[in-house]
């Protein structure tokens, strides 16, 4: 393996707390060291690298929630596909939901997504586990074997626990574990049937709508079961500023609790649905504008932990229906660090504070190595012009699902590289 030099770029790794012009050194597929810029000492043979004093370098992003269609819904997206569309956003780990058919809720199924993932040569798989049987809410799953076979975390995906005396068992059992729960932060029975969120839009265009409460609702109750257990909770895709007080609060208090947001609920409001664009009918639903600069406000002061795609392929037949039927979730694998850049341009965060929410923060809650420029480990990197301008086109994003809720949304920021263990698969040299 030919070593990699980087030169005249951008070092941005939030781990070090470093964000400084120099170069990179990659040598037999790991990070050999970092260097002031115009250093000297070139291995003979190095493939060089130029940013140009313009380009950044970043680990490669950590993308702690994505779900994908194989193994049993192949026809949205598989493996293959998924990892072609990770690899062009600068993502190189991605945690992969267990709502897949059959539902990863055995340790083979765990220990086969690790592998799929190592045989693209493009990104790791961190599989999750799932929290009950066929993620029916119903029967836990064998927590313990699935730790043991890789599982990162656990959760039933879509489907939030339901049941209260079912979701202390589970954080009072995995905690013998240290294990992650995962939860999808919506109060099933407030939610059922609804599309959008409840209120004028939704009554105006006549949606059954789902109340914002319903997130605040949830987290509250699993927030007071993590007090009495003790065990480790994160909430997925947080999207209102009630839900997000919450949070803010029991972190004040000492519980073990994080969370994620998506882009689609720092981006976009509920104003997106109006002409009943599928596209953006996702779950949770878009929310309000308060609730939207909320959720901005969150990334600024710590409260989020992580910006996930929240990557939910969906077949062209899944959205060409009525609205309030059509299958709820986007696209967010190749949009993922555009749209977080949007919010460095428009000065709600600093760069090294979203590269953080896109690397080795969600490594962190994840417990993965990932994320990091150290020396020694694995050259796992993004290359990214953070100025360069372009259009989102359903139709001609990378991956087999097009159902992105931002559609003809401009951005700057654009991926120019990624490699993974030291080898370039994506970009003009990729294979």
């Amino acid at each position: 393996m030919k070593p990699v030099v980087f030169e005249n770029v951008r070092l941005i790794d939030p781990a070090s707390n470093t964000d400084r012009p120099g170069r990179l050194l990659v040598h037999d597929g790991l990070i050999a060291g970092t260097d002031a810029p115009n250093a000297e000492g070139t291995p003979d043979g190095a493939d060089v690298i130029d940013g140009g004093g313009q380009l950044v370098l970043c680990p490669g992003l950590v993308d702690m929630r994505v779900t994908i269609g194989e193994p049993g819904y192949e026809y949205r997206e598989t493996v293959l596909s998924a990892a072609r569309a990770a690899v062009a956003g600068g993502i190189t780990t991605i945690a992969v939901l267990p709502n897949t058919s059959p539902t990863i809720d055995n340790p083979a199924l765990a220990r086969l997504l690790r592998a799929r993932g190592e045989e693209t040569g493009m990104i790791d798989i961190l599989p999750y586990g799932a929290l009950t049987r066929d993620c029916a809410g119903r029967e836990m799953a064998e927590i313990g074997l699935l730790a043991e076979a890789g599982a990162i975390a656990f959760t039933d995906g879509p489907h939030a626990i339901a049941d209260s005396r079912m979701m202390r068992q589970m954080l009072t059992y995995a905690r013998g574990f240290n294990a992650l729960i995962v939860q999808h932060p919506e109060d099933p029975s407030l939610a059922r049937g609804g599309c959008a969120t409840d209120g004028e839009l939704a009554t105006r265009l006549g949606l059954p709508g789902i109340p914002a409460a319903a997130e605040a609702i949830l987290i509250a109750r699993d927030l007071r079961l993590a007090r009495m257990t003790g065990g480790r909770l994160h909430f997925g895709h947080v999207s209102t500023a009630e839900g997000l007080d919450l949070i803010r609060n029991a972190k004040a208090d000492g519980l073990r609790v994080s969370c994620d947001t998506a882009p689609p609920y720092f981006d976009l409001n509920e104003t997106v649905i109006g002409d009943f664009r599928t596209y953006a009918k996702l779950s949770p639903p878009l929310r309000t504008e308060a609730d939207r600069r909320a959720v901005s406000a969150a990334l600024a002061d710590g409260t989020i932990d992580a910006i996930a795609s929240d990557h939910m392929p969906c077949d062209a037949d899944d959205k060409r229906q009525p609205f309030a039927v059509a299958a709820a979730g986007g696209t967010g694998l190749c949009t993922l660090l555009a749209v977080t850049l949007a919010q460095v341009h428009a000065g709600h965060l600093g760069m090294m504070e979203a590269i953080g929410l896109l690397t080795h923060r969600p490594a962190a809650v994840l417990g993965s190595r990932a994320g990091t420029l150290a020396a020694g480990m694995p050259a796992d990197l993004c290359l990214f012009n953070p100025d360069t301008a372009w259009v989102v086109r359903a139709g001609d994003l990378p991956g087999k699902a097009q159902n992105t809720p931002f559609d003809g949304r401009a951005l700057e920021g654009r991926v120019l590289g990624t490699w993974k263990k030291g080898v370039r698969v994506f970009g003009a040299q990729a294979a």
